[in-house]
């Protein structure tokens, strides 16, 4: 009887193991351990909190300042140091002298910019064209055509005169009441002033310019038609 007994028994152990056998895996995967090759700063560690705080003044320092007394928590990772930054004055020159911009706003107590004067324009007689005319020293058919405004051909055609043919002061001549010069009067620019040369007179230098009447270059001057001129003299042209 414990024979069989104990043979019922190691069969029943026997189809327990087989029926674990049959539900649980051949082999189970391991579980992995993650492994840190470089520990986690923080404040706990020793020394790790002086490190981080080096290395924040010194990215401070490349930065151009260094965070204030008091402000920020030493040490403590994701707080860092506020920071006042002061901006220098863009007129400061390199050599650290102090540089002022110019107002812009006039100054008070300054005197006020007085505009150009106008210029006054000499005080000269209308210039009409004369039904005749006497040639004085240094003047021509052209200087005449010029200072009335005719035409020089229709002047030498009312007088019998051709082109380039020299005549002599004294000679009158009949001045034509119809035609215009058909250019430019003037031969220079004016008003301007004039040093005067041996030999010249006023209805000569009149010619000279060309639209200028000896009449009006006397007047602006203070002189009279017949007044002698000096060498050196300067005279006003209008």
């Amino acid at each position: 009887m414990k024979s069989s007994k104990l043979v019922r028994l190691f069969v029943l152990v026997f189809l327990a193991i087989s029926a674990s056998a049959c539900t649980q895996r051949a082999s189970t995967a391991p579980v992995i351990t993650p492994t840190t090759l470089f520990p986690q700063a923080s404040a706990a560690t020793p020394g790790m909190g002086m490190i981080e705080q080096l290395a924040t003044q010194t990215e401070l320092a490349k930065l151009g300042g260094l965070p204030s007394v008091g402000q920020g928590t030493p040490g403590t990772p994701g707080t860092p140091p506020a920071i006042a930054i002061t901006p220098l004055p863009f007129t400061t020159p390199l050599d650290g002298g102090a540089t002022a911009l110019p107002s812009l706003t006039p100054d008070a107590g300054a005197p006020a910019v007085q505009p150009p004067a106008a210029v006054t324009p000499f005080p000269t007689v209308p210039v009409s064209r004369p039904a005749s005319y006497t040639l004085s020293v240094g003047e021509f058919p052209y200087c005449i055509a010029r200072r009335f405004n005719i035409n020089p051909d229709e002047l030498l055609t009312l007088n019998g005169l051709s082109d380039g043919q020299i005549l002599q002061p004294g000679l009158t001549l009949r001045i034509p009441q119809t035609g215009i010069f058909p250019a430019d009067r003037a031969l220079k620019p004016h008003p301007t002033t004039y040093t005067v040369y041996s030999g010249d007179t006023l209805s000569g230098i009149a010619c000279k310019f060309g639209d200028v009447d000896p009449v009006n270059i006397a007047t602006v001057n203070g002189l009279s038609a017949t007044t002698t001129l000096t060498v050196g003299q300067v005279l006003q042209i209008p």
